[in-house]
């Protein structure tokens, strides 16, 4: 097997040890989390990040380690738009400050892999039909479309089947 195959088997070892660790033991008890606390967790994930920098400066070198950070700052800064998207989705829902990193967590991981399945399947799909990137292309224009559109349209979630079938099986929300 070959270096780089063994770096990344490695790399997604320790990425899956530290969300075991993150859920499993250092939040096993739901509670509510205070800012001194989300910044020390802050602080511990982006010295994390910092070190695995290094490792790239003295691996790859000053090139890769700049791109490495400068592709890390332009991700943490966009990112910031999600919170405004996580407050909204948990007042919505009503979602307790005790359960909203449980929450969270298993919604970005659910995402994550749902992103995976979905790119994978869209490789392969354009990899076999090189003709479907045009129905893709067309679904993004039509979507596009479709939010200028209907702008200023409310939006109402409980009417949606999925949001039905959610509070179906978790009735207290």
């Amino acid at each position: 097997m070959s270096t780089q195959a063994l770096l990344w088997i490695g790399f997604n070892i320790f990425v899956v040890g530290m969300l075991i660790l993150n859920l499993g033991v250092f939040h096993r008890k739901a509670h509510v989390i205070k800012i001194k606390e989300a910044l020390l967790w802050s602080a511990v994930w982006i010295a994390l990040a910092l070190m695995f920098n290094l490792g790239i400066y003295f691996w790859r070198g000053e090139d890769a380690a700049l791109e490495f950070l400068t592709g890390y700052l332009i991700e943490k800064s966009l990112s910031v738009d999600n919170i405004f998207v996580f407050v909204m989705v948990f007042s919505y829902f009503r979602v307790p400050a005790l359960y909203q990193h449980k929450v969270l967590f298993w919604g970005i991981l659910g995402a994550l892999i749902m992103r995976a399945i979905f790119i994978a399947a869209g490789i392969s799909l354009i990899q076999n039909f090189h003709w479907v990137i045009y129905i893709f292309g067309s679904l993004l224009i039509l979507t596009g479309v479709k939010m200028v559109v209907q702008k200023d349209k409310e939006i109402h979630p409980e009417k949606n089947p999925v949001v039905n079938l959610f509070r179906r099986f978790m009735p207290e929300l």
